[in-house]
């Protein structure tokens, strides 16, 4: 009897461990699905193909992943507001969505290593004719809430002095693009990638990209739970074998016409 109730309570105690240590790479191989949350109104990085399917720059990364851990992947779309929380609710298990590695952000999560750089950027209507930033000091502008680009944007007006009557906080991308076609605001700031996408496309042929924020580069990297110290490891060598594997250059190639410009590969290298 009592033999028996020492193997029970060793059964117990191994089975204690071993959930005392699993992580969220454990998880998710268990599970056999990766939930990847994606912004999908962000092209080319995430958006809807003609069938109506998750595509783009991220949701590759998301099949990458899923791809060398074994596992489905489920494609979550998100707003950039939900990012964060869909992370603590454990809604997903990573967020591929273009996230800027700002150090207030990394207080609530963990950042991988950055995988990609992009520049902030104005569009507008051509006869706004807006040739440096300063120009937008008396006009109406817009951006999408919870991004980066709106943060910098009213930073910068707020030290110029130009106040925020004539700002507008759009819920969504989607929803900023809209104001803009509708005339709601003179120009929104979205990034150099988005806005070249758009203006390939029909209804904003008379539209055009204008200055970018000055002496502003916006890294982004994935983000997981904070704590998850051995998913971040796993992350971070996956992003590694993304450009050593040629992955990076394939998926940009495949999303932006052309192979990777050498130093965006030197960069997102240098910000390790």
């Amino acid at each position: 009897m009592i033999r028996k109730l020492a193997t029970l309570v060793f059964a117990c105690a191994a089975f204690t461990s071993v959930s005392a240590t699993a992580d969220q790479l454990d998880t998710v191989i268990q599970r056999g699905t990766l939930n990847c949350g994606v912004v999908l109104d962000f092209p080319p990085m995430g958006y809807f193909d003609e069938n109506n399917e998750p595509a783009g720059f991220d949701v590759d990364y998301c099949n990458d992943l899923g791809e060398v851990l074994g596992v489905d992947v489920n494609v979550l779309n998100l707003t950039w507001g939900d990012r964060i929380p869909s992370l603590i609710s454990g809604k997903t298990d990573v967020v591929i969505g273009s996230t800027s590695d700002t150090l207030e952000r990394a207080k609530t999560v963990g950042f991988t290593y950055p995988y990609f750089v992009f520049k902030f950027q104005v569009i507008s209507h051509e006869d706004k004719n807006i040739d440096s930033f300063e120009d937008l000091k008396d006009l109406k502008v817009g951006a999408a809430l919870g991004t980066t680009y709106e943060t910098e944007y009213l930073a910068y007006a707020d030290k110029q002095g130009w106040g925020r009557d004539n700002y507008t906080s759009f819920k969504s991308e989607n929803d900023a693009f809209l104001g803009l076609y509708q005339g709601k605001v003179d120009a929104i700031i979205s990034t150099n990638t988005n806005i070249a996408t758009k203006l390939r496309s029909k209804e904003f042929a008379d539209f055009v990209a204008g200055p970018y924020v000055p002496n502003y580069d916006d890294v982004v990297g994935i983000i997981a739970k904070r704590d998850e110290t051995a998913w971040i490891n796993y992350l971070n060598l996956f992003l590694i074998h993304q450009i050593r594997d040629g992955n990076m250059n394939k998926a940009y190639n495949k999303h932006f016409g052309v192979d990777a410009p050498a130093d965006l590969i030197q960069s997102l290298r240098d910000n390790k």
